[in-house]
């Protein structure tokens, strides 16, 4: 497994993460022994970095991983774990809470479910713009100084919040959206994690499966039917890309999926691309990605199958994009 450093003070990890979101209902149901069994074979195919959210199936995914990582080394493997995200029943999305008590509070109930003594990276979901970004990277800071967290991650905010909480403890990696279709980081966002040393976790790399090469549209309980994107006025447009991008694929000997993985690593050496597997099939289907080397004439078919801003609607509904540090 080839790996990348995360920054200039972060840790160093397998060159592609696994993103445990999709385990825990997020698309559908998902099988919870081939979900766990997709866990054990990421880690015994070299991936190390495990990415997940404590408000994930409400800490489903919490005990879910640590009945899938139990006996393993806890060396070998870091754990990347959101918080704050606030959800009500029938899964409404109540707003982030990131106060300095509620991290510790957090934090706590976390260390439980996934049956161990620290977390690797600990972030806020979204940017609480109740709390100034100081008072909860200083609270994740005494988490770190008490040995309960290794390193500071940010998701989803912006260049000025990067900065000021970068000045109160180096931050390792920002989680952001980074995908052919979604390229708002490259304006001021990456720039900046490139001049402070900081790393990027990209998730929604496949586009929420778009840009898998796979989805078709039609399916009535698919719960991306309530994303823009993939709306009856925006699939048709969207999957003509993936037509086009599956044409550049095809003549690198890949797949539509791998060839848009290969695509975010090559963005830069500190980005590591998540993949949201839910079963060994599409994990093995995604790894070759990191055997994919794309040259510049590469790089300019890629462009110009999907030029920057071509995909047609926003990447969340409307009431998620007011949270978010930076756009489509």
């Amino acid at each position: 497994m080839q790996t990348r450093t995360l920054g200039n003070t972060g840790p160093k990890v397998s060159a592609v993460g696994l993103g445990a979101m999709s385990m825990s209902g997020a698309y559908g149901p998902a099988d919870r022994e081939e979900s766990i069994a997709t866990v054990r074979a990421a880690l015994d195919s070299g991936v190390t970095l495990v990415d997940t959210g404590d408000f994930y199936g409400m800490g489903h995914n919490e005990l879910l991983l640590s009945e899938a990582l139990r006996g393993r080394d806890r060396d070998s493997y870091l754990l990347s774990v959101k918080f704050g995200q606030q959800v009500g029943p029938g899964m409404r999305f109540a707003g982030q809470d990131s106060r300095p008590a509620s991290v510790r509070n957090f934090l706590s109930y976390s260390l439980t479910r996934l049956g161990v003594d620290y977390v690797d990276i600990y972030r806020p979901a979204r940017l609480d713009r109740s709390v100034p970004i100081e008072d909860t990277v200083g609270a994740i800071k005494e988490m770190i100084d008490a040995g309960y967290v290794r390193y500071v991650g940010l998701s989803e905010v912006d260049a000025e919040t990067v900065r000021r909480a970068h000045a109160v403890h180096p931050v390792a990696d920002l989680q952001i959206e980074y995908s052919l279709l979604s390229r708002a980081v490259e304006a001021d966002v990456l720039p900046t994690l490139r001049e402070l040393g900081i790393g990027l976790t990209a998730y929604g790399v496949l586009g929420r499966g778009l840009l898998s090469g796979n989805w078709v549209p039609g399916r009535a309980d698919d719960p991306r039917n309530h994303s823009p994107r993939f709306s009856s006025e925006n699939a048709s447009h969207n999957l003509a890309l993936v037509e086009a991008l599956r044409r550049v694929a095809d003549a690198k000997g890949c797949t539509v999926a791998q060839l848009a993985i290969a695509w975010v690593a090559a963005q830069d050496p500190s980005i590591v691309p998540l993949v949201g597997a839910r079963t060994r099939q599409r994990l093995a289907e995604a790894l070759p990605a990191l055997d994919v080397k794309l040259s510049a004439d590469d790089l300019e078919e890629i462009e110009a199958a999907v030029p920057k801003g071509a995909a047609r609607g926003d990447r969340y509904p409307a009431a998620f994009m007011a949270s978010l540090g930076v756009g489509n």
